[in-house]
């Protein structure tokens, strides 16, 4: 594996990326998404796949749901392009690589990736090792969270138009974040131009969760708290969707785990699906 360098991505970051590029691997075809960029940006050892967390059959609903929300947010944009809407915001960006695996849509859309500043020039260093280059269309917004920078000054400072609309994604965030923090990005959202959209995920109580995928859930938990990023917020949908209504959006709505499952996994032969247990709240201004 490459030396570790300053800013390189947290555990929660790469996980994803590798169970991503896992699913491309060893899952059978059709793929509800091809990505494995995020591992060549992490570049870890060669045993990586006997990992504890790769396991082929333990992570299986876990990395099915990966892929799930990740497909539904590129569906989501790829769709808002269409319908003119040229700015893309991701709130906590990790390992993405939607600019570089989509980068015939650079002339339509200009995308601005927000994490904190060590690890914005950790990627931008891979990108460049790896020959990927960073595209004009592609802006690596640094914000010191902690230091209580405002992202959205940040983001207007490098360049975001704040007349025009937008989309707005936010995965595997709002459970590290307190409810307030999450409310208070969802009005920053609200007041966005007219006609853009937000797409942000939240994790369900675990007596929402369906009983089979509750005790690999509660491991979950644990894993996150005992690594030192606890789970703080957890969400019901009704909860969620009134907070969105509060914030000011004019339409809100939920897109449970089941509703992926029967969009990107039906009729497969494989009988893979993702775990429930983390929602999508869509909503627009």
């Amino acid at each position: 594996m490459q030396e570790k360098q300053t800013g390189a991505p947290d555990s929660t970051a790469v996980r994803v990326a590798l169970w991503r590029a896992l699913h491309k691997e060893i899952d059978a075809p059709p793929h509800v998404l091809v990505d494995d960029l995020g591992l060549q940006m992490v570049a870890p050892d060669d045993d990586w796949r006997q990992r504890p967390d790769m396991d082929p059959e333990f992570t299986k609903t876990f990395r099915a749901a990966i892929v799930a929300r990740a497909r539904f947010i590129e569906d989501l944009v790829i769709e808002q392009i269409d319908a003119g809407v040229g700015q893309y915001v991701i709130l906590g960006a990790g390992l993405d690589t939607f600019a570089q695996r989509h980068a015939d849509l650079g002339s339509r859309l200009s995308i601005y990736e927000i994490d904190q500043p060590s690890h914005q020039s950790w990627k931008r260093q891979r990108l460049l090792e790896l020959g990927l280059g960073i595209p004009g269309s592609l802006h690596l917004v640094p914000v010191d969270f902690e230091a209580g920078v405002s992202w959205w000054e940040r983001l207007t400072a490098e360049g975001f138009d704040a007349s025009r609309p937008a989309i707005v994604c936010s995965t595997g965030v709002s459970m590290y974040l307190t409810k307030e923090t999450t409310a208070d990005t969802l009005r920053q959202v609200a007041a966005f131009a007219p006609e853009s959209t937000l797409a942000m995920t939240f994790l369900l109580p675990v007596d929402y969760i369906d009983s089979q995928d509750r005790p690999g859930f509660q491991l979950a938990e644990k894993g996150a708290r005992n690594s030192g990023t606890p789970f703080i917020s957890f969400f019901k949908p009704a909860e969620m969707l009134d907070l969105a209504k509060a914030a000011g959006f004019r339409n809100a709505r939920h897109v449970s785990g089941s509703d992926l499952s029967s969009r990107y996994f039906a009729n497969r032969s494989d009988a893979l699906r993702p775990s429930s247990g983390e929602d999508f709240l869509v909503a627009t201004t």
